[in-house]
């Protein structure tokens, strides 16, 4: 492989920084040059809505700047990628700067969608980077009123931080339960109980017709015609992958960078991994998947695959992934579908424990409050066990 211009990975989070981790791991010499738009060395990004969000003090930096010293690993910090000519093989940053690659590595991850109707309103968020929790926080530290709009993972874990700050919270949700699209209606209910035994004020199977205010917002109007104050507004409404810069550049483009089933694009010599990162799966559809625990496992495959090394053998995995509301880690091992039959298991008012099934099969095991419960699922979830091995006799 070439060394003039090495290797050019684009994005600020985990899955740069892993990237170049493993690189160097396996002995690649060539130059490595990480480029973010934000001016933070790359860090971790699903404590901004938790732990970051109830404390400036806690650090979510993956690699403090000795490692990449100590490593020769270039950061370009605060240079946006604005586009990229991959028959030159040239990566343009938005200062118009550009950079040569051997090969390059897309890792740009997710953006927050926002609602373009909104008017321009102090106290109206969305959250992504640490200037946005920050920000949140110290908007946090004088509200007394928050509507979280959308109740996903990302609007459940604000309320709950949010709540923990001592802010009088809504939660405003389309459709009947929290998490209804990702664990179904039942789990949905549970996380229901949990944010109303803490004080939230959840309000399902409506949407917001407006916000209003001078100047910062004061009102949310639901579209039963429902008024609320409010002090700040946080819009969680699910993310995009973070593509718009790839325009033009001939790099297929469908909910995500489609790749193979190493992470090799449309385009020669240039790669993609993480959560704006579509590989194609062993049945051979493309899957795009959000999971924290998925970058070091793509990395595993991409990186030989870059160095043209033979890759090691793949562990049989199975996705997984957790969320912190107030004292309870909710956390999914497995492919739940909201349209799975869900049995749960054990249920004590706060804490639980659901199995899904699909024709006959267990295909995941989700809990709240329960880490060993949950992690001894993985062996029956892997082998497709049938849903009477991992149910209790009484079930």
């Amino acid at each position: 492989m070439a060394t003039n211009g090495g290797i050019v990975i684009v994005g600020g989070g985990l899955a740069a920084a892993r990237t170049a981790e493993q690189l160097r791991r396996a002995e690649y010499t060539g130059p490595i040059t990480i480029v973010s738009d934000e001016q933070h060395l790359p860090y971790d990004r699903p404590p901004l809505s938790k732990e970051v969000l109830r404390n400036p003090e806690h650090d979510v930096v993956l690699k403090p700047q000795e490692f990449y010293d100590e490593r020769n690993i270039t950061l370009r910090l605060g240079a946006a990628a604005q586009s990229v000519d991959t028959a030159a093989k040239v990566l343009t940053l938005a200062d118009g700067s550009a950079l040569e690659y051997d090969e390059l590595v897309i890792a740009t991850g997710l953006a927050p969608k926002r609602i373009p109707s909104f008017p321009d309103l102090e106290g109206i968020r969305v959250l992504r980077s640490i200037g946005e929790s920050a920000a949140l926080r110290e908007h946090a530290a004088t509200a007394r009123r928050a509507v979280i709009i959308g109740a996903g993972f990302i609007g459940c874990e604000v309320a709950a931080s949010l709540r923990q700050l001592g802010v009088d919270v809504v939660i405003v949700e389309p459709q009947p339960t929290p998490l209804a699209s990702v664990l179904g209606e039942q789990i949905g209910a549970l996380v229901t109980r949990l944010h109303e035994a803490e004080g939230v004020d959840v309000r399902c199977g409506v949407g917001v017709a407006s916000v209003a205010g001078t100047g910062k917002v004061e009102k949310v109007v639901l579209s039963d015609g429902t008024e609320l104050d409010a002090d700040v507004v946080v819009v969680g409404i699910g993310s995009y992958p973070v593509t718009g810069w790839l325009e033009g550049s001939g790099i297929a483009v469908d909910n995500g960078v489609v790749c193979d089933d190493a992470g090799r694009t449309s385009a020669e010599h240039v790669w993609a991994i993480g959560d704006v990162a579509s590989w194609r799966s062993e049945v051979g559809h493309q899957v795009r998947v959000e999971h924290w625990s998925n970058v070091a496992e793509q990395a595993r495959v991409l990186v030989p695959a870059i160095l043209g090394q033979e890759p090691g053998s793949a562990a049989i995995s199975v996705p997984y992934f957790w969320s912190d509301q107030y004292d309870v880690k909710i956390q999914c091992l497995g492919e739940p579908a909201a349209d799975d039959v869900v049995h749960i298991v054990e249920d004590d008012g706060r804490k639980f424990l659901a199995y899904y099934e699909r024709d006959g099969v267990v295909t995941a095991v989700v809990g709240g409050g329960m880490p060993g419960r949950v992690m001894k699922a993985r062996g029956k979830i892997a082998a497709g066990a049938p849903i009477a091995d991992v149910l209790p006799a009484s079930s």
